[in-house]
């Protein structure tokens, strides 16, 4: 078990997170990664690139610091509230990066599903509803992972 822990460990140091001393409520964040796994299947159900759009503008807002107006962000707001849920303040910098993934994915969708076969919108649907089932379920950043590949990548 120390082991295993110590090894966690390790892997954990090795990771790049974008920091910008910002601090936002985990709990939200998790709340609007949910909010994002159940319309993205709602896209699954019904195809339309109509939801894939409000959720790719609803990204944007929160990839360029305008939570405010983020129709998601104010939803988990009130979700947060009525289950009365104590702030667990981590920095944004993290979120805000995943919120960049989740555009570029969104919009790949929307390309793809006018260009493309529906299996391939599907598919990239997937990973997006993976990503955001983690950081939801299990506030698992999988964004700090991209992030630290790119840096090394870019490094190289």
């Amino acid at each position: 078990m120390i082991n295993s822990q110590t090894s966690l460990i390790k892997k954990s140091a090795s990771i790049d997170c974008p920091v910008d001393f910002v601090r936002i409520d985990e709990n939200r964040a998790r709340v609007v990664a949910f909010l994002v796994v159940v319309s993205v299947l709602f896209y699954f159900v019904n195809g339309s690139p109509i939801v894939v759009g409000l959720l790719l503008a609803d990204f944007l807002l929160r990839a360029f610091n305008q939570n405010e107006y983020s129709p998601l962000g104010l939803l988990s707001g009130v979700v947060v509230k009525q289950l009365s849920l104590k702030p667990k303040p981590v920095d944004r910098a993290p979120k805000r990066f995943a919120a960049f993934v989740g555009v570029v994915f969104l919009s790949a969708i929307l390309v793809v599903f006018f260009t493309g076969p529906d299996i391939a919108t599907k598919a990239i649907a997937g990973v997006l509803i993976a990503f955001a089932s983690l950081e939801s379920f299990l506030g698992f950043c999988a964004g700090c992972y991209v992030y630290t590949f790119l840096n090394r990548l870019k490094g190289r």
